[in-house]
């Protein structure tokens, strides 16, 4: 959410922040909005004064004897004045806030413009693809050949956009999930943590799913919601909190089940584990002091890039253009692997920072060591990475003529020491 006080003191700054997202001008409905509001709050407080000195009036002339009808009956016709003053102006903040809520994230300075993913910018590159003296496959004819990838029980059960895992490829995303987690807490200074995967409409609405994209959420019947990902709870454990500066940053990361609807995304990635309803992720959370979140956002994706090199799948990074970036975002990479089936580049992660935008929706602040009063914090997310997703690229990245396998020396400890799955694995 953004803060009307600085949409006050710059509106031709804060449309153009719009219009670089491809938005129209918003400034002057808002700044309206805002001026009914302080405007109706203004009539309250001036008629509690009124109120205040009448009562004193009424005092005094009770104590002298002398007769005070009149300021007790104005007395009364004001209490009613101030309880519609006082309506008027929650009304006119909710309808601030509601407007607020609903518009996306100012991009940074350095974002590039564009309209969509095409004009997202590459900023370096890392390892070769891999090249193979047969027609490589995708990673669902792979899993099929391994008889470890099971889409049409799953859709039996679930219906489209689920799948199991057996044997040897169960184990695999297992080990994928416990290597990520290690590299990131014994090397990156991540800290571990179990969250809820069910949260309330407060956690979703701090980190900006809620209200704006409700429909790409699965909801339960008494009011939970299933995570999209694991920044949801991992984010919200600074909410209306007041850390101190000295803290600063905390890391956080996660191994959790997420969950998301994939509305609007008929027809895409039908086939394989692409695009799920359900998947498994290793998310970072970085709760940074202001002045160092763009380091951090470096040093997250450094991280997760970390994990790829790794495990020697080739990527690529780039920075999205403002038609790509996501609603609470500031500035994102993206890491692409590669895919050798697809002969493409495809997102693995993404990693955000979203400056002090989740920090307001949260009230999440720090008590700088000097001076006075308290200052919101930045906060940023990446995945470290999506293990489905993983999965897939060391399928089609590692695998031989015969169907096998080979496993990356990296994930090798995690698999009992094995350095090959094969078809009867």
């Amino acid at each position: 959410m953004y803060d009307i006080r600085l949409i006050r003191d710059d509106p031709d700054a804060y449309d153009a922040g719009l219009a670089r997202r491809g938005m129209p001008a918003m400034a002057a409905h808002l700044i309206e909005l805002d001026a009914n509001r302080r405007d109706a709050q203004t009539r309250a407080q001036e008629v509690q004064t009124r109120r205040n000195e009448l009562s004193k009036i009424v005092g005094q002339k009770k104590g002298k004897g002398e007769d005070a009808d009149a300021e007790i009956e104005e007395v009364g016709q004001l209490k009613s004045a101030q309880a519609g003053a006082e309506i008027e102006a929650r009304d006119a903040a909710a309808a601030l806030d509601e407007a607020l809520a609903a518009l996306p994230n100012i991009p940074a300075d350095d974002v590039p413009v564009g309209t969509n993913e095409n004009d997202n910018v590459e900023v370096r590159v890392w390892g070769d693809p891999p090249k193979f003296d047969f027609e490589p496959k995708e990673h669902f004819d792979i899993g099929d050949r391994l008889g470890g990838m099971d889409f049409e029980s799953a859709a039996k059960m679930s219906g489209a956009r689920f799948v199991i895992l057996k044997g040897a490829l169960a184990k695999l995303e297992r080990a994928l999930g416990q290597f990520m987690l290690d590299l990131h807490t014994e090397e990156n200074g991540y800290t571990e943590v179990s969250p809820p995967v069910l949260v309330r409409d407060n956690a979703l609405f701090g980190t900006g799913q809620l209200p704006k994209f409700a429909e790409d959420q699965f909801r339960t019947d008494d009011g939970y919601w299933m995570i999209p990902t694991a920044e949801v709870p991992l984010t919200n454990l600074v909410a209306d909190e007041i850390l101190e500066e000295a803290d600063l940053p905390l890391r956080y990361t996660a191994f959790t089940q997420c969950f998301r609807s994939e509305a609007g995304s008929a027809g895409k990635d039908t086939r394989g584990m692409i695009r799920q309803h359900q998947f498994n992720k290793v998310e970072m959370v970085s709760i940074a002091h202001p002045d160092h979140s763009d380091e951090e956002l470096e040093r997250m994706t450094g991280c997760a890039e970390m994990v790829l090199q790794r495990l020697g799948l080739p990527y690529r990074v780039v920075v999205l253009s403002t038609g790509d970036i996501g609603f609470s975002a500031r500035k994102t990479y993206d890491i692409e692997v590669w895919l050798p089936g697809q002969d493409r580049y495809r997102e693995i992660s993404s990693c955000s920072v979203c400056g002090d935008f989740q920090a307001r929706r949260m009230k999440a602040r720090f008590r700088p060591s000097e001076g006075k009063g308290t200052q919101l914090v930045h906060t940023l997310n990446g995945s470290g990475l999506a293990v489905g997703r993983t999965l897939i690229a060391l399928l089609e990245n590692y695998q031989r003529a015969d169907g096998s396998i080979a496993l990356p020396e990296a994930i090798q400890p995690y698999m009992g020491g094995a350095t090959v799955i094969s078809a009867h694995a």
